[in-house]
């Protein structure tokens, strides 16, 4: 008979660690369930040898004299030898200490000339290798590994993949879970968990065959939501979209298709956005701080709010949170209206940052890591020599890099920062927005407002406020399209400047000249008349800002 789950849930406290999974170990093979952290790896194999207890579902397994566990921590004692601790299994089976199997395992896993060491003494590898050794010494029916190759090199890796391979060539269902996606195509089935619940399952072959669509684009992040980084190629799905510009068609790996299935589950392709506005409006007493705005937010894409000072980009991020209830109009969190659960998927960096000042920059860390149930992030480089300070001591790039790892310390799919480079200097914002590419390139959706025209360039498309309104939407290159602007070279700078402010002009000084954006020549000459030199040109994204917010 097969074990395994039938539509088994699992409830740790408040939260749902897996739901609704069915799973098939069958005897003579090897099945691996494969994720990211979090992705509920170790629940799966906890319940599956009984020490978690389903919520709802049925859990198929042998008697617990016939299983054989490696738990995530090695399960090896640390203050017993190697030959020690398999001695101590092989009593627990009441089995024959010191047989055969004994050191038909210690050969087999090059633990022989350490037999008589301190498991503690031996290096993570090796006692890997040991409880990996420990867990298949009875030749159970059943041996459930979690992450048995977590920290390997990647020849004592192949050495831990053939013992999986004999045990099931003994008989013995074998289920292994890991992070190294690779491996998983050494399985006879494979089940891909994403937060909780399975997203594939079949065969590595099969699942890969089903996988269509998969290109790759040479240059800058394409534009859209399914897009990842894969060396020096961006990896697109688009199984029924247009191609994009210079695609090549590529063979997809497990990698890929797991990739491509948790964007999908997450709201980057399938469900279209992570998070979604349509035509929302927010009044306080007389002010219009919001009109009427329609923004989305994909997986993987970075969306630029740009706008000066009171444009209404904290208002409609408030909004977006759930925080401010909009007068009109729909916000959409993953699909849904927003609340608590939506929000535990979101890393928020507020402009006042987020943080304690009467707290160290470690303490603000821990209490952020214990709100969301995951371990504090490790601190490096300035930080870490800066940890143990109050934060109210922290000069602002410091305070500012402290609340970005507080908002990435969960691994949140959606980030919403809220002028995160705000007073910041140009090194300390072009490390912060290194930042925030990495998140969107490991799959997460971001909303950044700034006031800084030149960051727009950072971002995969923008969206310009103005009084509340957004004036334009697009990238960089869609919103400067026909937008020029008239370089003015006087005589009499002074003069020049006063008659075209009278005239109501917008006027731009530029060394020695004075830039018009979105006004004609012939409107300049009327004012100074013919004797000045022109030039037309294309306009900054300055100034095109300045023309789509006097016309709005």
């Amino acid at each position: 008979m097969s074990f395994g789950f039938d539509g088994v849930t699992v409830e740790l406290g408040d939260k749902t660690a897996i739901e609704d999974v069915d799973l098939e170990v069958e005897p003579g093979a090897v099945t691996a369930v494969i994720g990211a952290d979090g992705a509920g790896k170790t629940t799966t194999s906890r319940t599956l040898v009984g020490l978690l207890l389903p919520s709802q579902g049925t859990v198929r397994r042998p008697r617990t004299d016939a299983i054989g566990y490696q738990p995530e921590a090695a399960g090896t004692w640390r203050d017993l030898t190697v030959t020690e601790n398999l001695a101590f299994v092989a009593r627990a089976h009441r089995l024959a200490v010191g047989s055969d199997r004994h050191w038909e395992l210690l050969e087999l896993t090059g633990l022989g000339p350490a037999a008589d060491r301190l498991a503690g003494d031996l290096s993570g590898g090796m006692r890997q290798k040991l409880a990996v050794a420990m867990a298949m010494l009875p030749r159970p029916e059943m041996t459930v590994l979690d992450e048995p190759t977590t920290g390997l090199d990647p020849m004592s890796r192949a050495e831990v993949w053939r013992l999986l391979a004999r045990a099931a060539g003994e008989g013995t269902a074998v289920l292994a879970t890991t992070t190294y996606l690779n491996e998983a195509e050494r399985a006879s089935h494979v089940v891909v968990l994403d937060n909780g619940r399975v997203l594939a399952a079949g065969t590595a072959q099969s699942i890969r065959a089903s996988f269509r669509g998969l290109l790759g684009v040479s240059g800058t992040r394409p534009h859209g939501a399914a897009a990842w980084r894969r060396g020096n190629l961006w990896r697109v799905w688009a199984p029924d979209g247009p191609l994009p510009s210079g695609a090549q068609m590529v063979a997809p790996d497990l990698e890929d298709v797991v990739t491509a299935a948790a964007l999908a589950r997450r709201g980057g392709i399938m469900s279209g956005h992570l998070a979604e506005t349509r035509l929302v409006s927010k009044r306080f007493v007389d002010n219009l701080a919001v009109d009427g705005v329609s923004v989305s937010v994909s997986a993987g894409e970075i969306v630029g709010l740009v706008g000066a000072n009171g444009a209404g980009k904290t208002t409609f991020i408030r909004m977006l949170l759930g925080l401010l209830r909009p007068d009109q109009g729909q916000v959409m969190l993953f699909g849904e209206a927003p609340t608590r659960a939506t929000r535990r998927r979101i890393g928020y960096l507020p402009q006042s940052l987020g943080l304690y000042e009467d707290l160290t920059v470690r303490q603000n860390l821990d209490f952020t890591a214990r709100v969301f149930g995951v371990e504090p992030p490790l601190l490096d480089g300035d930080l870490a020599l800066v940890g143990d300070r109050l934060v109210a001591d922290l000069p602002l790039g410091l305070r500012r890099r402290a609340g970005f790892l507080a908002a990435l310390s969960h691994g949140p799919d959606l980030l919403v920062l809220d002028e995160p480079t705000s007073g910041v200097g140009p090194l300390g914002r072009a490390d912060l927005w290194e930042t925030i590419h990495g998140a969107a390139d490991a799959g997460a959706g971001v909303l950044v407002t700034t006031h800084h025209m030149d960051e727009a360039e950072q971002c995969d498309r923008l969206v310009l406020l103005s009084a509340g309104r957004a004036v334009a939407m697009g990238t960089v290159e869609e919103i400067l399209v026909g937008k020029v602007t008239v370089e003015v070279t006087p005589v009499d700078t002074a003069a020049a400047l006063t008659a075209l402010e009278s005239a109501g002009f917008p006027v731009l000084p530029t060394g020695a000249h004075l830039r018009l954006p979105g006004v004609s020549m012939a409107s300049v000459r009327t004012i100074l008349g013919d004797d000045v030199g022109l030039v037309e040109s294309r306009s900054s994204l300055e100034e095109a800002f300045m023309t789509l917010a006097r016309d709005s």
